[in-house]
């Protein structure tokens, strides 16, 4: 159909604008990552204080690892809004899509300790927030996108009918 051909590029060019962004310059994300990490230590509650997952985040990351981190990240944000933009496994890509923007609505979560009392920061981040979760909802959408075919489940379901009613027959 002409407007898939036509909405998965323009969709996809954000994710290959943000990622070619993050590998450009990766600095300011970088920045934006360590303080959603330090934001993250300070929410957990005592009871979760021993569990493995809070072990790691309490490991502090140098600022190496933590950029490689980011670019790759970037990198795959990247290739993915290219992979969707040519078509290349629409509803995978977009699934994946969606779970790398996952991070950054955690890293646009509103914080007044960063934010200050700074109105326009606070707007920005706002801002932030509110595109990172409408393209994770969108590449939530575009991944469901079935373009007109039935869903691999709803085919397994019919095989089984169908094979159920040859044996209902054949008895």
């Amino acid at each position: 159909m002409l407007l898939r051909r036509l909405a998965r590029p323009l969709f996809a060019s954000w994710f290959v604008s943000e990622g070619v962004d993050v590998l450009r310059s990766p600095g300011r994300h970088v920045a934006d990552a360590r303080a959603a990490l330090d934001r993250l230590n300070r929410r957990l509650p005592a009871q979760a204080q021993g569990t493995p997952v809070a072990s790691a985040l309490a490991t502090p990351l140098t600022d190496a690892q933590l950029t490689a981190i980011v670019r790759a990240h970037g990198g795959a944000l990247a290739v993915g809004g290219v992979l969707l933009g040519l078509g290349r496994a629409p509803r995978t890509v977009s699934f994946v899509l969606a779970i790398l923007t996952a991070p950054l609505v955690l890293v646009a979560l509103p914080d007044k300790r960063a934010d200050g009392g700074d109105k326009i920061l606070r707007r920005e981040r706002r801002a932030r927030l509110v595109r990172a979760a409408a393209f994770t909802g969108g590449a939530v959408l575009a991944g469901a996108d079935s373009q007109g075919r039935p869903s691999i489940g709803w085919r397994v379901q019919h095989a089984r009918d169908e094979h159920a009613k040859a044996k209902a027959h054949e008895a």
